[in-house]
């Protein structure tokens, strides 16, 4: 039986999850509280605390059963969580077929809203980034020093259902923030699940794919149009400057580029199904989310 085992069994990786748990696969992972490890185990998951730091036995022998790992565990200035407690464990599972790591297009740095594709420089402007560089050489370097297949996916702007321009609206929290020349690259959840699949089922000959959309926008763009599509007033425009934003938003502004998909098309072989976002908006808002 095929067997996926997530280190960080959150929102991006059950997308992935679910399907594979209804086409037969056994599915488990972790989750950092154990109220989130009781909400994935009503679920059909096999589910267990994972808090960055402890070694837990029944992880291990879940993890001993995999065929495929994925992990989106963040790392921290000690490199990253998984490789410290569990390196040894993954590296041990008998017929592992494949790893994948899910990072971030923020590894590129700010090219001025310059266009980067895979062979870009990284760049370490925030010590999350550096530390997201570090993490994404160790887990190719360490599987491949096992001579097992590890794959990382730098992820743009997560969306989709429960997590899209349209709630932040409906809760009040929407901000049209104005930044000349600012443009960010998005990707619909469900995208994320069928390239990552799709790299699973042994498609792909790249160890890194960014997964973005095809069109880096305005943020303020994606608010207006999430506004009209439900008839409401979307907020005034504020300018950066101005706008209340926490330390770690403000440092998203910092970055400012474009993100090629080139690659996950052609080498994948993956169209988007939400190629910008408004189909990612107008296909939330079909399925009634």
């Amino acid at each position: 039986m095929s067997h996926l085992f997530c280190f960080g069994l959150g929102y991006t990786a059950q997308a992935l999850a679910r399907p594979l748990l209804q086409a037969g696969w056994r599915v488990g992972g972790t989750a950092r509280s154990v109220e989130a490890v009781a909400k994935l185990r009503a679920a059909g998951f096999d589910a267990f605390v994972f808090d960055g730091e402890t070694h837990v036995d029944a992880v291990q022998a879940a993890l001993a059963g995999a065929t495929h790992v994925l992990t989106s565990a963040p790392p921290d200035a000690r490199g990253d969580p998984v490789l410290r407690v569990y390196g040894s464990d993954v590296l041990a599972v008998p017929q592992l077929r494949w790893a994948g790591y899910l990072s971030t297009v923020g590894v590129y740095g700010n090219t001025h809203g310059g266009w980067v594709d895979e062979a870009s420089d990284v760049s370490g402007d925030f010590d999350r980034t550096r530390w997201r560089i570090a993490a994404e050489r160790s887990w190719l370097d360490t599987l491949r020093s096992a001579k097992r297949q590890a794959q990382v996916f730098r992820l743009a702007g997560i969306y989709g259902p429960g997590r899209s321009a349209f709630d932040s609206l409906r809760s009040g929290r929407a901000q049209r923030i104005v930044k000349p020349g600012q443009v960010f690259n998005r990707i619909h959840v469900d995208d994320i699940a069928r390239i990552v699949a799709a790299a699973m089922s042994g498609r792909g000959a790249h160890d890194i794919y960014n997964v973005a959309d095809d069109e880096p926008a305005p943020p303020q763009d994606v608010i207006t149009y999430a506004a009209d599509l439900i008839g409401m007033t979307p907020p005034a425009e504020i300018a950066f400057e101005d706008a209340p934003l926490s330390p770690m938003a403000r440092s998203f502004y910092e970055s400012n580029r474009r993100v090629s998909n080139a690659r996950l098309k052609g080498d994948l072989g993956v169209e988007l199904r939400y190629p910008n976002y408004r189909d990612g908006l107008r296909g939330i808002l079909a399925a009634g989310t």
